[in-house]
């Protein structure tokens, strides 16, 4: 697993199970997620795309089928822009 600390990473690609952020900024990102833990603490991201893999697409898909969640409108940010705390 890499650790990113302290850093501003723009323009790149993650997949989130394999990385930590930690005081870090994305900006134009692609953020992929399959479902399994990840974690990042006072990290902002601006402007990321997230996009969903395996069992978190089929959550993600069952939660907007439901109508739990809003499907994301042009603009609207994913997920918070900051999060404090490990969320695994």
């Amino acid at each position: 697993m890499r650790v990113y600390e302290d850093k501003n990473l723009s323009d790149q690609s993650f997949v989130l199970e394999d990385v930590v952020f930690i005081r870090c900024h994305l900006k134009n990102c692609d953020l992929f997620f399959s479902g399994g833990d990840f974690e990042w603490a006072e990290t902002n991201f601006e402007n990321c795309r997230f996009r969903w893999r395996g069992p978190a697409k089929n959550t993600f898909a069952l939660l907007l089928g439901i109508g739990l969640m809003k499907p994301p409108t042009a603009g609207q940010p994913q997920v918070p822009p900051t999060v404090g705390q490990k969320l695994n």
